[in-house]
């Protein structure tokens, strides 16, 4: 489960939310790259490559597709906060 107080510094304000890459809990984004290409309008990479929230989802089909990615990641590094 991604971690709520190790948020990514350039996640915009929402619902979902990435983990900064030095969560020491383990579930930091390892740069991975599912989400971003996966659901490009909502997640972008850092200079480092370590995903963030570019756009939270309105609608819910794009809900599902955010919802999708947090599933794929391999690490936990996407959260919901209302999960």
């Amino acid at each position: 489960m991604a971690n709520s107080e190790m948020k990514h510094s350039k996640n915009i304000a929402g619902r979902f939310y990435c983990t900064d890459p030095d969560d020491e809990g383990g579930e930091g984004c390892i740069a991975c790259n599912v989400c971003y290409s996966g659901a490009p309008d909502f997640f972008a990479e850092d200079d480092d490559g370590n995903a963030y929230i570019i756009k939270q989802p309105t609608t819910d089909e794009e809900i599902e597709l955010c919802t999708e990615q947090l599933e794929a990641c391999p690490v936990s590094s996407i959260g919901d906060a209302e999960q």
